[in-house]
């Protein structure tokens, strides 16, 4: 398969395999008005297999989500065909909107417009914690 190369974009890579439309849903690539490549078990020489997500134009990508998910993957900014930038992902210190908290007592889930939003309580286990109740998020993965 031959995806274009970018002369101006984002190209965020070195996603776990089967990872990469969940990433396109948590960023709302649908809503963008341009065109964006999502690339699904790519043959990788360190990982196996992998994902890439090509998003063309000038747009930001929101990083928390992305350390989040996995703060190994790579995202570089093209211009002019090259890379300009590699940016550094980390495990972000809060989120909002990107989990939702399982107590059914939360604030959260008895008022549905109040946002999500937990905070990093242990980086060695990716654990956060709801702002309201408590309540712990564990990265399965952690």
């Amino acid at each position: 398969m031959n995806i274009d190369s970018l002369q101006k974009g984002i190209v965020i890579d070195h996603i776990r395999a089967g990872v990469g439309m969940r990433i396109y849903e948590l960023l709302e690539l649908d809503k963008l008005d341009c065109c964006v490549a999502v690339i699904k078990n790519a043959r990788s020489t360190k990982y196996g297999r992998k994902d890439i997500i090509k998003i063309e134009g000038d747009i930001e990508v929101n990083l928390d989500i992305l350390g989040f998910i996995d703060h190994n993957i790579t995202v570089d900014v093209i211009e002019d065909g090259k890379i300009k930038e590699k940016k550094k992902l980390k495990l972000p210190h809060r989120l909002r909107n990107v989990v939702s908290c399982r107590n059914p007592r939360c604030i959260t889930s008895i008022e549905p417009h109040i946002d999500q939003v937990f905070v990093l309580s242990s980086e060695k286990r990716c654990q956060y914690r709801c702002i309201y109740c408590e309540q712990e998020y564990t990265d399965p993965r952690g």
